[in-house]
């Protein structure tokens, strides 16, 4: 599996060998192809970049349990079939994180930001900024899917997240 790298100039906590952090991650689809994005709260690291939401998996937890505890705590919604996706292993300089990203096209319940975060229904190309770099290999997995040719986020993000190494 490739490592995508985020801020590669940045020391990483903890050295090489630092546990990797699984976290399960929903990308939340409407029928008219527009998926959901949660801006990070503040005081959390990359506090206002926008990503899909989820969280870390707990000791013995599955995927799917995972995703479905999060998104009720952090959103407020109680999701149907959960659909594995594909997973990402993203090296950041606070955490070595495998991204398990799960398509979920039904759910049921009003979206709370219940850590006052931000949300936003988006389409290719993304309109917020910054978009956390874990975000952006999704964003490239749509243009794929969709056949959508051109950039997918605002190219501020350029140079944050460098190519995968080998």
């Amino acid at each position: 599996m490739t490592v995508l790298v985020a801020d590669a100039d940045s020391p990483r906590e903890g050295g090489a060998g630092r546990q990797v952090v699984d976290v399960a991650v929903g990308v939340l689809l409407r029928s008219n192809g527009e998926f959901l994005l949660t801006s990070r709260p503040l005081g959390k690291v990359y506090e206002g970049y926008w990503e899909f939401p989820g969280g870390k998996l707990e000791a013995g937890e599955t995927v799917e349990a995972a995703l479905r505890r999060e998104l009720l705590e952090e959103i407020g919604i109680n999701i149907g079939a959960v659909h594995a996706w594909r997973v990402e292993l993203v090296d950041y300089p606070h955490a070595l994180v495998r991204l398990n990203f799960c398509k979920v096209f039904d759910w049921t319940g009003e979206l709370t930001m219940r850590e006052g975060q931000a949300f936003a229904w988006q389409t290719l190309p993304v309109k917020v900024q910054p978009v956390l770099p874990g975000t952006v290999p999704v964003l490239a997995w749509f243009a794929r899917e969709r056949g959508f040719m051109g950039a997918t986020h605002h190219a501020e993000l350029q140079g944050q997240a460098q190519q995968p190494k080998p």
